[in-house]
């Protein structure tokens, strides 16, 4: 069984890692997806621990997201495929929304049911 672990604090970012943070978080509204966040994670990782936690909770959750949206794809046959979709989109923008608020506050959100796949 995982382990939950408290969102951490993490010291006071400055300004442009802040931004870099909220953009990973808020990438799918952008439509790049898992492409801003995995490119942020590899260029930040060894710079900025604020930034490569922020952008590997986000990559979390893009392809946590990818993998319920594929799995949606045979149940449209039943059509409950459809609202579990729309149910998906609506939170996927509501929790993108409250991560970039928390990003910007210098945490770092932890995301509900999401696979841990990069670790």
């Amino acid at each position: 069984m995982e382990s939950t672990t408290p969102p951490r604090k993490l010291s006071s970012p400055p300004g442009p890692e802040k931004i870099w943070a909220i953009l990973s978080h808020v990438s799918a509204l952008f439509g790049v997806g898992l492409l801003l966040p995995l490119i942020v994670y590899l260029a930040m990782k060894d710079d900025s621990d604020y930034v490569a936690a922020n952008a590997k909770e986000a990559l979390n959750f893009h392809l946590s997201l990818l993998i319920y949206s594929l799995g949606c794809i045979p149940l449209m046959f039943v059509f409950v495929g459809f609202p579990l979709i729309v149910v998906i989109c609506i939170g996927a923008f509501v929790l993108a929304i409250v991560a970039a608020v928390k990003a910007a506050d210098g945490g770092c959100y932890h995301y509900p049911m999401t696979l841990r796949l990069v670790k």
